[in-house]
């Protein structure tokens, strides 16, 4: 019998667990609209003279595709429109709310991009901003954090030529890893870090092509700002940087370009890959770390008449090269180790990992130990490839000198 009622009736048998289920589905209850929210683009956090905190917004504003409307108080064109609004408070926090009675939309930040902090900020200590967007689910971990010395409110009123507006601009710059690139993850881990000391992509308004309007034009990096624990202490320029890149193992774009000797010219030489490690040594406690740095490089112009094809040459270019890294590193270990004082190599996790007994001796007196750090750089450059041309047609061929 029960076996005739599982094969005559198995969906009356089935309808009351389908009913109850259809009971226990959400649905659409805490759905949020795209008409209903303001989308944030990116943001900048700028001091006041009272001490108050300045928040300003860049909003996404969608619009029909080729409406008359162009912008509001910002840029754009076509479909994207940008709108800039600001606010005050005594904390982050405060200026949101502050901020959200000045919008009619509810403001949403999970597409927020970018974080502008001015320098007055930065010197400050930004560890307590980082936190709330750390705390709060809303926020991106993986937004970019940029420092200016001019204020983030005229930077983000920029109009790009280019890009749908200066947020993509920054980002995208960021992205291509001519510098440093800094999220907000990347920061919390760094400040979390043994010695604890950071770094961020310093960014500065490139000045209007002659005849177009000032805010017709971007903010690029240039530099770094170096901070002990979360405080500003320095800034170091694009060369500079570079050392900084190698030391971290973070060297992605870069081209090279060096005289050779005794002749009149440049080669230039673009880099194709790149690796560096930092190797700690602790010897009758003198405490040591060895660079290993290994690239390959292309030749992409020869202005000499030298034949870069003879491997003579190629010889010599690469000791060249070799030299200016090390040359480099040691820039940038002479600014940021000696001068700053901040351990923005990363320099105390190698020695904590390599010695742990040790470390834990010492650690309290890192800050006394790092500054005395000699650093020895093995370098290893290689050039793969000259070209589809060894030398230009008027130049006649000519091998390098001997060292």
């Amino acid at each position: 019998m029960n076996r005739h009622f599982w094969q005559t009736s198995p969906k009356k048998f089935l309808f009351p667990f389908f009913l109850l289920f259809v009971f226990l589905l959400s649905g659409c209850w805490d759905r949020k609209e795209i008409n209903d929210i303001a989308l944030i683009r990116a943001a900048g956090i700028d001091k006041k003279q009272d001490g108050k905190l300045e928040i300003t917004v860049l909003l996404y504003v969608p619009k029909v595709s080729g409406g008359s409307e162009q912008g509001m108080e910002g840029g754009g064109g076509g479909s994207m429109q940008t709108l800039i609004r600001s606010a005050q408070g005594k904390t982050f926090a405060e200026a949101m709310s502050i901020l959200q009675e000045k919008i009619s939309r509810q403001i949403f930040w999970g597409h927020c991009e970018v974080f502008i902090f001015d320098e007055a900020i930065a010197k400050e200590g930004i560890a307590e901003h980082i936190d709330l967007f750390l705390r709060m689910p809303e926020f991106r971990e993986r937004s970019q954090l940029f420092i200016s010395k001019q204020k983030a409110q005229k930077i983000l009123s920029l109009i790009s030529p280019l890009e749908r507006d200066i947020a993509e601009v920054v980002r995208e710059l960021g992205e291509q890893k001519l510098g440093m690139t800094v999220t907000t993850k990347d920061f919390a881990e760094m400040l979390v870090s043994e010695a604890g000391d950071t770094a961020v992509p310093w960014i500065k308004i490139l000045p209007p092509i002659e005849g177009q309007e000032k805010k017709q034009t971007i903010a690029y990096i240039t530099g770094t700002a170096i901070f002990k624990r979360d405080k500003m202490v320095g800034k170091i320029d694009d060369s500079v940087t570079r050392g900084l890149l190698w030391l971290r193992d973070e060297i992605k774009y870069a081209v090279i370009t060096v005289t050779p000797k005794d002749e009149k010219g440049y080669v230039s030489m673009n880099l194709l890959r790149a690796n560096s490690k930092i190797i700690p040594k602790i010897k009758n406690e003198k405490w040591e770390v060895i660079l290993e740095a290994e690239a390959e490089d292309d030749i992409i112009q020869n202005t000499t008449n030298l034949d870069v094809t003879n491997p003579r040459v190629v010889k010599s270019l690469e000791h060249q090269l070799n030299v200016q890294l090390a040359k480099r590193v040691n820039e940038t270990l002479k600014e940021v180790q000696k001068d700053m004082k901040a351990d923005v190599f990363g320099f105390a996790d190698a020695f904590h990992r390599e010695y742990p007994e040790i470390w834990k001796k010492e650690k309290d007196r890192w800050h006394v130990i790092f500054p005395n750090v000699e650093v020895t750089v093995a370098a290893k450059i290689k050039i793969r490839r000259q070209g589809m041309n060894s030398v230009l047609p008027q130049f006649p061929k000519k091998e390098v000198k001997e060292e």
